[in-house]
């Protein structure tokens, strides 16, 4: 018996990284994440406050010219709020809640 061979084409590979069999696979794993988020997504009622707006700014984009070479299939989840860095990172008067990360590390599941 003949052991097999393989010989890797990068603009395949390229390819692949670009298709919209990934494409989907990112958007998927992205809304995961994003349901996640809004799951654990804190609601403030306080003065001057619209309630359940930061929960409702999350957002999912997807692209085929994503990462750092602009080369691969990318999905990304963002929140919108003009606020949502300090929902995350908190401040010196709001502790940070860290939504995106904790979700990003479940995984959305």
């Amino acid at each position: 018996m003949m052991p097999a061979r393989f010989k890797m084409s990068k603009k395949g590979v390229g390819q692949l990284l670009r298709s919209r069999m990934i494409q989907a696979d990112m958007l998927h794993r992205a809304e995961k994440i994003e349901d996640a988020a809004i799951g654990i997504a804190p609601v403030y009622a306080g003065p001057g406050a619209v309630p359940g707006h930061y929960k409702e700014s999350f957002q999912v984009t997807t692209t085929n010219r994503g990462g750092r070479r602009r080369d691969r299939a990318t999905a990304t989840v963002t929140n919108t709020a003009y606020y949502a860095r300090w929902v995350e990172y908190g401040t010196e008067k709001v502790p940070a809640h860290h939504v995106m990360l904790r979700a990003a590390q479940s995984g959305g599941g």
